[in-house]
């Protein structure tokens, strides 16, 4: 299966040589410099983008593979060009990405007993580790089910983390404006667009973060800090992608993980969001802040 048409611009009839002046543009390159990067004369470069040239499939994907294009919008361009897409949009529950789940399902069980989630371009949640599950059904009371929740939509919702969050705005500044870049980096996903819409018209969302701001540094680490009645857990996260991906699915995969960013909240997540064992054994390889921490201690 291949990617269906998501760009507003295609959908509008938008030329190959614009799309590649767009992407020239957003990486910050001369026609004089993608030229060179390309090994291709800047005169050619210049009668592409203005039309006075028809691009070859092959000068499309060399020209996608300089201006680091991502697949999907890859597919775009040659439609745009004329040419049938390259990259496949495969289901990740398909068998031939049989070993890409099973790396997925390890990295999972290998976080327990933190939380981590693997999602989609849209922030929904495809797979969760058990921790994740157990940690959602503390804060929301119920487990969270992979497929049926999305994380934007989680951190934004009164009704679902926000009210769990003690350091609500400043997790969700740096959210929104990742979700503002995807929403306007040349993507222009309409469900995307969809979903920041949404967000911003929850009630109570500071006005600020409803002005995209492009300019705003990415944190470097977004820390979260979680609190209901007793329990508080202060986790920061990390997010991985896979490595040269030439599926649009693959490429678009993201496996958050959780960590704890103080000894407390490891102890706590290794007491209320590990698996409970038949006996209480010591949790020597999960510990981060050094020590050994049993259950038994724990609970007493």
């Amino acid at each position: 299966m291949f990617t269906q048409l998501s760009s507003a611009s295609v959908a509008a009839g938008a030329q190959i040589g614009s799309l590649l002046q767009y992407w020239r543009k957003t990486r910050s390159l001369s026609q004089l410099a993608l030229a060179h990067e390309a090994e291709v004369s800047p005169r050619h470069i210049c009668f592409l983008e203005t039309g006075r040239a028809k691009p070859s499939r092959e000068m499309v994907l060399l020209l996608s593979n300089v201006l680091d294009i991502p697949l999907r919008e890859r597919n775009v361009l040659l439609l745009a060009a004329g040419f049938a897409p390259v990259y496949a949009e495969t289901p990740l529950e398909a068998p031939e990405l049989g070993a890409v789940q099973i790396a997925l399902r390890a990295i999972l069980r290998q976080q327990e007993p933190f939380p981590a989630v693997v999602m989609n371009r849209h922030w929904d949640i495809l797979h969760t580790n058990e921790a994740a599950q157990r940690f959602f059904g503390l804060l929301l009371g119920e487990p969270t089910s992979a497929g049926s929740a999305n994380v934007v939509r989680m951190m934004f919702n009164s009704n679902g983390l926000r009210p769990f969050v003690s350091n609500w705005e400043t997790v969700a500044g740096a959210l929104i404006q990742r979700v503002h870049r995807e929403a306007v980096s040349g993507v222009t996903d309409p469900l995307t667009a969809q979903l920041l819409e949404e967000v911003l018209a929850y009630p109570d969302v500071p006005k600020h973060l409803r002005r995209p701001n492009p300019n705003a540094p990415s944190m470097p680490v977004i820390p979260v800090c979680f609190r209901k009645d007793e329990h508080i857990f202060n986790f920061f996260s990390t997010v991985t992608t896979l490595g040269t991906p030439q599926d649009v699915t693959l490429q678009e995969l993201r496996i958050e993980c959780f960590f704890p960013a103080d000894a407390a909240t490891e102890a706590r997540a290794l007491h209320e969001l590990a698996p409970k064992p038949r006996s209480a054994p010591v949790y020597e390889d999960h510990s981060i802040f050094g020590g050994s921490i049993s259950t038994q201690a724990l609970a007493g």
